[in-house]
């Protein structure tokens, strides 16, 4: 069932949102070769902490950290370890901040040091494709415009969309209906209607789409080895159209 949430409701969302996002820009500040995703992780973790929040993820079916840190081949879902990013590494830190009983969803990746070419055009169009996506999130649209618009873009600029890990509904629950696929016709879906709050959260790979978990039962990979990259925010659907909660 999709649950529509107050005005009230979707003001306290944002309060979380932006606490995420001014995480996101501490991460920003941190992010250089050496450090490792289990500093991020305990970074996050007493930040939080500190203006009153939690990361819901941790504990969420026994997931064990606060964040998300998905290295270079790893789609989503990756295990925060003592291993040091290396320069050239692009790094996806996905969290999702319980602020008073609600919540917000938002991943983002990151350069570690110096790039290459490819792999700064794979973040470039994975942000692009997200808010082709979010430009479709208005009242009246369905979910599958929002989906189809980030799957044409994506595809024009000769990038994959993972088809295994979607967008959702968000409120009290980290996961509630509807889905939000980032690959499909338009027109199909669920309607969007003032007051539901979804993720728009692409995945893009330079190859191929299919993924493989890894024994943890979590880290997801390309298949191929290609790199991955995802940005996500938190949309609420309002009569004035999108509004992004995690922001500043």
């Amino acid at each position: 069932m999709i649950t529509i949430k107050s005005m009230e409701e979707i003001q306290l969302m944002r309060e979380a949102g932006k606490l995420l996002a001014a995480c996101h820009q501490e991460i920003a500040k941190i992010m250089r070769p050496g450090i490792t995703g289990l500093e991020i992780d305990k970074f996050v973790e007493e930040y939080l902490a500190k203006h009153g929040a939690t990361p819901e993820q941790k504990g969420f079916h026994g997931y064990p950290f606060a964040t998300c840190a998905s290295v270079n081949d790893v789609i989503c879902h990756g295990f925060p370890n003592n291993n040091p990013f290396n320069d050239g590494d692009i790094v996806t830190i996905d969290m999702v901040v319980n602020l008073n009983g609600w919540l917000a969803d938002s991943a983002w990746s990151y350069a570690v040091g110096t790039i290459s070419p490819e792999a700064q055009r794979l973040l470039d169009v994975t942000k692009a494709s997200m808010f082709k996506g979010i430009e479709q999130a208005v009242e009246g649209n369905r979910i599958g415009d929002i989906s189809h618009a980030i799957q044409v873009y994506a595809e024009a600029e000769g990038f994959s969309v993972v088809r295994e890990f979607i967008g959702h509904g968000i409120g009290q629950q980290m996961h509630e209906e509807p889905q939000v696929p980032h690959y499909g016709p338009p027109g199909k879906g669920p309607r969007l209607k003032e007051g539901m709050v979804i993720t728009i959260e692409p995945m893009l790979n330079i190859g191929g789409y299919r993924s493989k978990t890894d024994a943890d039962g979590w880290t997801a990979r390309t298949l191929d080895g290609s790199l991955s990259a995802q940005y996500e925010h938190t949309i609420a659907i309002t009569s004035e159209g999108p509004m992004i909660l995690t922001q500043l």
